[in-house]
């Protein structure tokens, strides 16, 4: 079964807590801190997998977690890692948001995006040991990991793509000329998902793939058009087929109309892509068809023109991979911001948001004294009172930091 839609949810393991201890040995009377520190959570990657062809896995089993890191403990012994996780994804896949907002492409093979990232494990008490801070009795908690819910879709990493109306013999050409085994019968969408085949001419090879048939209306969404016409976006040249044994008797020149129109209301970009136009299926065509097509004829059942057609084919995608400039490995849509950023709330709070700022006040123990002089410290050098007094923060204003709210005092 090919899946070319699913849903994913990652969970990165969780920081390991840092350790509050003391050293208690024999003729040492006031020993010093030995906390050691917490373990970072593993972090989730997906990865592209050339042998993956289909998001089947993730059709019922939607989850993939990492391993949380081991908490710091006494004597300076600090937690062990949580272990990464690798999720296979087929070459030329689509991350989005719940939102619909595109995140990330994972196009080649051995590429990989950071889908989760693993929580930074706390501090142990021994790192907080200072001139002016000799025995601290706080250490910081584990971050937790990062969780999130994605929607993946596959658009097919492919040189040809064959374009026609269902039942217009692609299955049939593409069974001929590669290793692939689609379906094939005699009526009209038999293939309801694409195919690929590696397909080898001389000393070229390419891959085509075969993609279900198109109807009049396909790129409003008719006969799941908006699924099939997607896997064309990404074909280096379009193998156009326009069935000389029309069932419905239509015009081959009327058949490539409708299709070329189709593509450019789909995708206009599309119709500057090289392009072979050609008649199938001539093996059951009436001489008056054949002669007056214009189009050249070929037959996947008795090899007519098939010599002819990859010839022509692997000059069109010779041609096609000199122009067109190699896809990058991972486009990220959506950078992880950084610095910190404050703004005003929708109840006029100030809401600080920033991972650094997040993060010093998420770990740390407030209810603690020493932990909070060190917190109100850390924020003072990452900027964060400069930024409220450019906010225009004023005394007694509400501030808001991850999940720890309170009152700004200037100074």
């Amino acid at each position: 079964m090919f899946v070319d839609e699913c849903q994913l949810h990652v969970k990165a393991g969780d920081g390991g807590a840092g350790a509050v201890s003391f050293r208690r040995e024999a003729h040492v009377a006031e020993g010093g801190p030995d906390g050691g520190d917490g373990a970072k959570g593993g972090d989730v990657w997906l990865v592209a997998d050339h042998n993956v062809a289909s998001l089947l896995s993730f059709k019922d089993h939607p989850h993939r977690s990492a391993t949380s890191g081991a908490h710091g403990s006494g004597k300076g012994k600090h937690g062990r890692a949580g272990a990464d996780i690798e999720v296979p994804v087929p070459e030329g896949t689509i991350v989005r948001d719940l939102a619909g907002e595109v995140v990330a492409e994972i196009n080649e093979a051995g590429s990989r995006w950071l889908a989760a990232a693993g929580g930074q494990g706390g501090k142990g008490n021994a790192r907080f040991l200072s001139n002016r801070r000799r025995a601290p009795a706080f250490a910081e908690q584990g971050e937790i990991g990062e969780e999130a819910w994605f929607n993946l879709e596959i658009k097919l990493m492919a040189d040809v793509a064959l374009v026609g109306f269902p039942n217009a013999g692609k299955s049939t050409l593409i069974s001929r000329i590669s290793a692939a085994k689609p379906k094939i019968a005699s009526y009209p969408f038999t293939t309801l998902e694409p195919h690929l085949g590696v397909v080898r001419f001389d000393e070229h090879e390419f891959v085509v793939a075969d993609i279900p048939g198109l109807v009049e209306g396909a790129s409003e969404g008719k006969g799941l058009g908006h699924q099939f016409l997607r896997h064309i976006e990404r074909a280096r040249v379009l193998l156009v087929m326009v069935d000389l044994a029309p069932d419905d008797g239509r015009e081959p020149a009327e058949q490539e109309r409708i299709l070329l129109a189709e593509l450019e209301q789909h995708e206009p970009e599309l119709m500057e892509r090289p392009r072979l136009v050609v008649g199938s299926r001539a093996d059951l065509a009436s001489e008056p068809w054949r002669s007056h097509s214009g189009f050249p004829a070929i037959s996947a059942v008795t090899g007519e023109g098939i010599a002819w057609l990859m010839g022509q084919l692997a000059q069109l995608v010779e041609g096609a991979r000199a122009l067109q400039p190699r896809a990058r490995r991972v486009m990220l849509h959506r950078p992880v911001p950084t610095g910190v950023l404050v703004e005003r709330g929708p109840d006029g709070s100030l809401v600080v948001t920033g991972r650094q700022a997040e993060r010093a006040v998420a770990i740390s123990d407030l209810t603690d004294a020493g932990a909070l002089a060190y917190v109100q410290g850390r924020l003072k050098r990452l900027g964060v009172d400069r930024a409220l007094t450019r906010a225009g923060a004023k005394e007694g204003d509400r501030v808001r930091i991850g999940r720890f709210e309170f009152d700004w005092e200037p100074g």
